[in-house]
């Protein structure tokens, strides 16, 4: 429907122009707001009066005898005030939807954007609200490259930071365990680290004066110095694997894992740090709280100076983000040297390394553009990197740094009653349960995804008995990654998500299975139509856009398949709206809109046991369409379409 606009518009443009002094800009077509009034309407008129002294509607009368000719318009009325409605060509609009139906991708674009997003701390297992995060950039990432970009999706490995410092600490002093210990160490690794993480939390608390040993455990692994740097390497790459196969159960993959620690050891950071003095972005405070601090010098915010560099010469989270936002935008003149890290699906998941690899391996960073995806409560610590870019004097890349923000994940107090969670009497009276991983609390996203995929596969057992175990299996898998894809997705970002199990795997409603679903009975349809007929869902062919809508179409079923088409064709305005806004709820919303209808339309209109041909045919056309964009949609929001259910 784009292009089809695009062209319409160019159309009307060239007949207008020779008229009215008007611009492509001036040309706004929205939606009217009820069929009966057409289906676009035009509001230049409006802005044309006072340059021509006219009254609007005089203008529209004039006008729409040259709009009303224009290829893909059947009729052009004046409305209101001075609004000009288009009736559009019904058959062109649908052959342009089918020739256009499920396209993977719109106009390609050269320049690269970075993703990073997922993030999580090597230090333990990922919980719920990583899902999240984790959901939303990877849905971007989808959307950005079906727009045409090229994208590179990063994770950021903080392997040297002070969460990973804590659980050093943890093996080394409260647990005494050495490199081999933790080697021997079986079972769930990111598990266990969760519940040491809390453990080691609460001892500091109660322990303030090993903070100094915590401190020196820092400054070691940031040196590169053993036992303590190879105690955190081991710990975070085994957490990392573990992380990346919560991940993979949701579909979600990254291109680079670029570490922390290789930030430091091939002196980004140093690089960065000399940028800042040389351009006087930081100062060396000699006086009060922050006195022996590098600190730089906010323009907004609570703090009037953010610390850079501690008084013991180590950097802060801000400070090395800085270095890799610089990275990331290929200022600092040099890049990683890259290892294969795993390998999945025919591509290789490349690290950051310190060690140079062999020539002609991968190059990452470089970025035009640059969307991060962290949690609001960071946006603080977002403002302080964009204004670190600024101060270096790299105002365009700072403008092209981009927050993209949302809010934390709770759960009901009856999800959480079903992982088995016991609340104290102060959690019981609360409506919905944050996490916590420093205090221990919260739910394991791997807790979360098995809980749903078992009760997924209760419902899928009493649908359908008959399949064999794999096969139930691997249809709850994938009704449950549908579940909590579609759920992370459907809020608006700024709004706090509390997780249901029971609304999340409901089939019927705003849910990821219902979405699902309307893909498995679409499938049968076709399934049947090969049974009946002998004819695969491939060789529906379309006629020429005369001969689309059979004669003889009741005016009830021409006005409600005209309406699900129009939405089925709405679906890359829909994209690019989401993107534009970083909305992605109006992805999902849109693709829900679309199952109602099409689920409507079904209902009214039979398909297989319709006995005309023509109208048949037809609706096998207008089926076969609007699945091909069910599904590109679903694709986009990573919800894999189930055979079955």
């Amino acid at each position: 429907m784009i292009a089809f606009k695009s062209r319409l518009k160019e159309t009307i443009h060239e007949r207008l122009r020779a008229v009215y002094p008007v611009g492509p800009e001036d040309l706004d077509m929205a939606p009217t707001p009820d069929p009966k009034m057409g289906d676009l309407a035009l509001t230049f008129p409006f802005q044309l009066a006072k340059t021509l002294k006219k009254a609007p509607r005089t203008i529209a009368q004039e006008a729409a005898p040259l709009v009303a000719s224009v290829p893909g318009v059947v009729r052009a009325e004046v409305a209101g005030g001075g609004f000009l409605n288009l009736w559009l060509d019904k058959a062109a609009v649908f052959a342009e939807v089918i020739r256009l139906a499920g396209r993977t991708s719109l106009a390609p674009d050269e320049a690269k954007i970075v993703i990073e997003h997922t993030n999580i701390n090597p230090n333990k297992a990922a919980h719920i609200g990583h899902l999240r995060n984790a959901c939303l950039g990877d849905t971007l990432a989808r959307c950005l490259r079906f727009k045409g970009e090229r994208v590179e999706v990063q994770n950021y490995i903080d392997d040297t930071g002070v969460q990973v410092v804590d659980v050093v600490f943890g093996f080394m002093d409260l647990e005494r365990k050495a490199l081999e210990d933790l080697e021997r160490l079986e079972g769930r690794f990111d598990h266990y680290c969760w519940d040491l993480y809390a453990r080691v939390s609460a001892y500091l608390a109660e322990h303030p004066e090993a903070q100094s040993r915590k401190a020196e455990i820092m400054k070691r692994m940031e040196r590169g110095l053993d036992p303590e740097y190879a105690l955190s390497r081991h710990i975070s790459r085994r957490i990392v694997r573990a992380h990346l196969a919560t991940m993979a159960r949701l579909g979600i993959s990254y291109d680079v894992l670029p570490c922390e620690s290789t930030i430091l050891r091939l002196e980004f950071w140093d690089k960065a740090f000399a940028l800042l003095k040389e351009r006087r972005a930081v100062s060396l405070a000699t006086e009060g709280e922050n006195k022996g601090c590098w600190v730089m010098r906010l323009e907004e915010g609570e703090e009037r100076e953010k610390v850079i560099v501690r008084s013991d010469g180590t950097v802060t989270y801000v400070g090395k983000d800085i270095a890799y936002q610089l990275w990331k935008f290929g200022l600092l003149g040099r890049d990683f040297f890259y290892e294969p890290f795993a390998e999945s699906d025919g591509r290789t998941l490349w690290i950051s390394t310190d060690a140079p690899g062999p020539a002609g391996g991968p190059s990452f960073g470089g970025a035009s553009k640059v969307y991060n995806v962290i949690d609001t409560r960071q946006s603080y610590l977002q403002k302080v990197v964009v204004q670190g870019l600024r101060s270096l004097q790299y105002g365009a890349q700072a403008d092209k740094s981009v927050h993209f923000s949302y809010e934390m994940v709770a759960l009901s107090p009856r999800s959480l009653a079903e992982l088995g969670y016991a609340a104290s009497d102060e959690e019981k009276g609360r409506s919905f349960l944050e996490v916590s991983g420093r205090k221990g609390l919260g739910v394991k996203a791997d807790d979360l995804l098995d809980r749903l995929e078992a009760k997924a596969r209760d419902e899928v057992e009493k649908r359908n008995a008959s399949l064999s175990p794999d096969e139930r299996a691997r249809i709850a898998r994938e009704i449950a990654s549908g579940a909590l894809r579609y759920f992370m997705l459907k809020y608006a970002r700024n709004s706090v998500i509390v997780f249901d199990f029971e609304e999340a795997l409901s089939f019927e409603g705003e849910t990821g299975p219902y979405l699902q679903y309307t893909s498995v009975r679409l499938n049968s349809i076709f399934r049947k139509l090969k049974e009946r007929a002998g004819l695969d869902e491939a060789d529906i062919r379309a006629p020429a856009a005369a001969d689309l809508i059979p004669p003889g179409l009741s005016d009830r079923e021409t006005a409600d398949f005209w309406d699900l088409v129009l939405t089925a064709g709405g679906l890359e305005e829909e994209v690019l709206r989401s993107v534009a806004a970083l909305e992605l709820s109006h992805l999902a919303k849109h693709a829900f809109l679309l199952c109602q209808k099409l689920n409507g339309y079904y209902h009214q209109y039979p398909v297989l046991a319709e006995e005309n041909k023509a109208v048949k045919a037809f609706r096998l056309l207008v089926i076969r369409t609007v699945k091909e964009q069910l599904l590109c949609a679903l694709g986009l929001m990573g919800i894999p379409p189930p055979e079955r259910m």
